[in-house]
């Protein structure tokens, strides 16, 4: 290992034990001076070798690194990253220099040299030290049951946190990564372990050295220490793609190792399809699946060393299919990155979408071949609409957009990057065909692997290997452009001798009621019509909309369709918009349209609703019918737009009308799937009996999740564990704290030291915030700002009184006043998504009050703009609608024309 040629074991030890110097005084720069995004094209890293002491019982850690870097021109310094680390010595080629942190930046510092270099290879080297973090990000520290962990969450711009380094996606170097720790503690990296021994004259530790990593983004640098439990599991056999074996292991709190059983022994399978499909292999030495005690996001890609928050991925006797499907899911979403993001990397974050899209997309891809009939297809629909949502804003972005600084550079983890971007590569890949679209993505894997690609790269490989410019034409469109198209459509039959119907389509940008959208954007749009062909298989045509309009033939048949549908298999990342009586024929044949197909038939409907067209009737027959769909999903979808809805009527009579009629199209098929334990009728029976419970407040289903709830604290007696499965724990916990009152909200409390299951530590911080009395919820304001629950459980805490009606308002009021105390115990990465709190609004005044609380404390959320604007526009579009079309949902409830 280079490193310890470099700087002797004893000089590391010196470095990293003993390490008396007091820190280097830092020359701090104005912000003005400093690039906040893109670092100039001065130097890049050649390589890095580095090596942290960790102890994770303590408060901070040292570390030392080399960097060979390359400088393009003669510089006299160089700008870097770093942040709040305490310096103790710089140097260039072993002369002294001097690190410069920006005040109040994001991580922007620079290295001044003692003289000009000369363009060439130079050798940085840094000794320094820093405290763990305590929101969650970079190198942090978390305890669990007495015990302490160290991890390292470096995405997306976290790894200057703990190492001085070129922290940007682009900028990908190999590494050389030792680690001294407690002795007896696990150490995990990136590459393979290659030794270990006992640490020179540091009694009661250990050095652990890792292989050399190939090109790695810093982002996906893995560093964690701990008494974690680690279980061998059997290597990922060769296959026909790769010559060698993938050792294979995980990594979970002490004493819960035997929970990781199910994903271990999911990955080989997935692992193997991936490098079919890719026709590339896995590309790195080992493949570690880490569940952490804490982590801020769901999970993080690292390349070989994959982490994730612990509850979304450990499963146990009590967790339902619910939870299984969504391990499942995140799982084969991170290892769909271990080639799209790790492998190949984009070289900055507006074009994140070809990682988080292409891994998004994958993972459904993926699991429709571990399990052909789990209806992952449809999942992947869903996700589709979501982004769709978000799309409909003025203020939304493009899936790739341009990011200046680096403050916004976690605002292109949304659903446009992910749900959005996923479902055009879906409708590319549906209308081109698989074995047009997927052999490229391999090409283009192979062509950029271990180096970095951008959006002109991928169209370009894409273009070369498929021949078709349509399909580069039609990314280019969807990726650069923002917002949804609206298809309108006209639907013609000729009588004659013989009957050839065709279905005339007409493209605009959607925009719901109150928007400033402005129109005349255009898409080159792949459009394939479904349709009543008298046959058990409704027929299909397809066209390429390259202009404003596109006429499909339907082709010759006997007689005009019963119904038409311009989305066959739901796959094209638009709305739909019919006549009155076109929408009557779908209601009627609801049952003939696929469950991908019926999902965008909901939200078309909702969507026209929302933009001020059809009626509130016609809308409430689509979400009816879709209740009744034999798909779960489907059956679920409306549930959303109900909540919508309801929130536009006052409490009173046409509120309580809405709850009654859903309830009558619901609680039968809830009554209905009892005594059915297959997964799905699980799963559904668990979300009607959220919905019926917390949202349509059906008091003899609050009934029963009380009296579960309190059996499984224990309240009455001794606790049953087997009273909920993990699948319902949110839902029995809410209804526990909401009726079971002060002694619910206090077993609650008390569990913590009793139950020891993540699930049920992030249900419990949700059912905490869905708190309605006064004395409960100023209890809840309490715990978090105090953090007592934990960083992320804050959040949880806050936005689950703002959820709530009853709270919304005194909530907002202690917000205002407590804000800057409340954004110190959130995650690192969080303080930007707050203005979004404030999205239960429907009235204007409040707008004014959320621009004022920015105004005055944006300094505290840096990147908080984009969340701001959407917000103050999700507010401004909800009282629109609630102007326009609140009374006609009443009148059509009391069964007036709607």
């Amino acid at each position: 290992m280079k490193f310890w040629g470099w700087v002797g074991t004893a000089l590391l030890m010196a470095v990293l034990a003993a390490c008396t110097r007091p820190p280097q005084a830092a020359h701090p720069i104005m912000e003005s001076e400093a690039p906040f995004g893109k670092l100039p094209p001065r130097a890049r890293p050649l390589a890095y070798d580095v090596a942290l002491k960790v102890d994770p019982r303590e408060e901070s850690f040292r570390g030392i690194v080399k960097i060979d870097v390359w400088l393009n021109e003669p510089s006299d310094g160089i700008w870097l990253h770093g942040k709040d680390l305490r310096v103790n010595a710089a140097s260039i080629n072993g002369r002294t220099a001097t690190w410069e942190e920006v005040l109040n930046s994001t991580g922007v510092s620079r290295i001044v040299f003692p003289r000009t270099f000369p363009a060439g290879e130079v050798t940085l080297a840094i000794a320094y030290e820093a405290d763990f973090n305590k929101n969650l990000a970079g190198l942090f520290r978390v305890e669990e049951e007495g015990e302490a962990y160290a991890l390292a969450k470096s995405e997306s711009i976290q790894a200057r946190r703990f190492l001085p380094s070129f922290d940007e996606p682009g900028l990908k170097a190999p590494f050389d990564i030792a680690l001294v720790v407690p002795q007896g503690y696990q150490a995990i990296s990136n590459t393979p372990e290659i030794s270990r021994r006992p640490a020179r004259d540091d009694e009661g530790f250990e050095e652990v050295r890792f292989d050399t990593t190939r090109p790695l983004s810093t982002y996906l640098l893995s560093v964690a220490v701990g008494p974690f439990d680690v279980v061998e599991a059997e290597d990922i056999p060769p296959n026909d793609i790769r010559s060698e074996p993938i050792p294979l292991r995980g990594f979970a709190g002490k004493g819960r190792g035997d929970q990781l059983a199910r994903a271990l022994e999911t990955t080989g399978p997935l692992v193997e399809i991936f490098e079919t499909a890719l026709d590339q292999p896995y590309p790195y030495q080992k493949l570690d699946i880490i569940a952490a005690p804490a982590w801020p996001s769901g999970a993080t890609e690292l390349a070989g060393a994959i982490t994730y928050r612990e509850e979304r991925l450990l499963l146990d006797e009590n967790s339902g299919p619910a939870a299984d499907r969504a391990m499942l899911n995140i799982h084969t979403h991170e290892l769909a990155h271990m080639w799209f993001g790790n492998l190949v990397t984009p070289p900055w974050w507006d074009d994140l979408w070809l990682k988080e899209a292409y891994a998004t997309w994958g993972t459904p891809l993926a699991l429709i071949e571990y399990e052909p009939d789990a209806g992952h297809e449809v999942d992947a629909v869903m996700r589709a609409i979501s982004a769709m949502r978000l799309d409909s804003l003025s203020s939304t972005r493009a899936v790739r957009e341009p990011i200046g600084r680096n403050e916004n550079i976690r605002n292109a983890y949304d659903a446009i990057t992910y749900s959005k971007g996923m479902a055009v590569i879906a409708m590319a890949d549906a209308y081109f065909g698989a074995g047009v679209f997927r052999p490229a993505l391999g090409r283009y894997i192979a062509e950029f692997a271990d180096k970095d690609a951008g959006s002109p790269d991928f169209y370009k490989v894409i273009g070369d290997v498929t021949g078709e410019p349509s399909m580069t034409a039609v990314f280019e469109s969807f990726v650069e452009q923002k917002g949804v198209p609206l298809l309108s459509t006209n639907v013609t039959c000729e009588e004659a001798e013989t009957i050839e119907p065709a279905v005339t389509l007409s493209q605009a940008r959607y925009r719901p009621l109150g928007s400033a959208i402005e129109l005349g954007t255009q898409w080159t749009i792949p459009v394939c019509v479904a349709f009543d062909n008298g046959t058990d298989r409704p027929g299909r045509a397809c066209g390429m909309m390259r202009d404003e309009t596109l006429t499909v033939s339907l082709g010759s048949q006997a007689a005009c369709p019963a119904w038409v549908w311009p989305n066959a298999d739901g796959a094209g990342y638009f709305r739909i918009a019919l006549s009155e009586a076109d929408w009557a024929a779908i209601v009627d044949h609801f049952d003939q349209l696929s469950a991908t197909e019926a999902l965008s038939a909901v939200d078309s409907a909702v969507a026209a609703f929302e933009a001020g067209q059809g009626n509130a009737r016609d809308m409430l027959s689509v979400l009816e019918a879709a209740s009744r769909h034999s798909d779960r999903r489907v059956a679920i979808a409306p549930t959303q737009p109900i909540r919508r809805l309801s929130s536009l009527l006052a409490e009173g009579e046409a509120r309580t009308a809405l709850r009654d009629e859903v309830t009558s199209w619901y609680l039968p098929r809830f009554d209905g799937l009892a005594g059915d334990d297959g997964a799905d009728a699980t799963v559904l029976r668990r979300d009607l009996e959220a919905f019926l419970a917390i949202d349509l407040e059906e008091a003899g289903v609050r009934e029963a999740l009380l009296a579960n709830a309190s059996s499984f604290l224990g309240l009455e007696g001794d606790r049953d564990p087997a009273a909920l499965s993990s699948d319902r724990y949110t839902s029995a916990l809410i209804v526990g704290v909401q009726d079971g009152g002060a002694a619910f909200f206090d077993a609650l409390l008390e569990s913590r030291a009793t139950i020891s299951d993540p699930r049920f530590d992030a249900a419990r911080a949700v059912a905490l915030g869905a708190a309605r009395t006064p004395d409960l919820a100023e209890r809840v304001r309490g715990l978090a700002i105090a953090g007592t629950l934990g960083p992320r459980e804050s959040l949880s805490l806050v936005a689950g009184q703002m959820q709530g009606e009853a709270t919304r308002a005194e909530t907002w009021d202690w917000l205002r006043a407590n804000y800057p105390d409340f954004v110190k115990v959130l995650p690192g990465q969080w303080p930007r998504q707050t203005p979004a709190l404030a999205r239960g609004f429907c009235d204007g005044p409040r707008v004014s009050e959320l621009e004022a609380l920015f105004s005055q404390h944006g300094q505290l959320a840096p990147g908080h703009e984009r969340s701001l604007a959407q917000t103050r526009e999700a507010i401004t579009l909800c009282a629109a609608l609630k102007s326009a079309r609140a009374e006609e949902i009443g009148a059509a409830l009391n069964g007036e024309a709607g």
